[in-house]
């Protein structure tokens, strides 16, 4: 499963005359039959950055142009809804993240969508316009969707 960074989706509604617009559009349609995934959090801060520019009935429709036409699955933190979820959130909204921040330097945002996407069994490759962030810090291939389109 390739989990699908904000950047590549933001890219794809946002900039329209951005030059790497083609590969982007590419790498979505290539990838949309390979059972692609973002994390929750990705989600939630695409919603934001778009909220801005989009109508109110067409932001609250987001699973029909979001997630059914790129075929997406939405990867969410496991137990959140079970007796020990205070524990389950505290670990997964700050101590997994900070560990990760202090071992590697990265963003908060960076940090919490990786740990979930390396915590999800089948995912093995995670896909960003700004790779440079993430290489050498988790165990997941970590590819430009102009990488990724050269390796399918």
């Amino acid at each position: 499963m390739v989990v699908i960074d904000t950047d590549v989706l933001l890219l794809e509604f946002a900039f329209q005359s951005d030059a790497r617009q083609t590969v982007n559009s590419e790498f979505l349609e290539r990838v949309r039959t390979e059972e692609p995934a973002i994390t929750v959090y990705n989600l939630m801060e695409l919603l934001g950055q778009l909220s801005f520019n989009l109508a109110p009935a067409k932001f609250d429709n987001w699973r029909e142009w979001l997630i059914e036409v790129y075929n997406l699955s939405v990867l969410a933190p496991v137990g959140l809804d079970n007796p020990t979820a205070t524990i389950n959130f505290k670990s997964e909204i700050m101590d997994q993240p900070f560990a990760k921040m202090r071992m590697h330097r990265m963003a908060f945002m960076d940090a919490l969508a990786l740990n979930l996407a390396e915590r999800t069994p089948s995912v093995t490759s995670f896909v960003t316009w700004n790779a440079r962030h993430f290489k050498g810090k988790s165990s997941l291939r970590i590819l430009t969707p102009t990488e990724y389109l050269a390796q399918v």
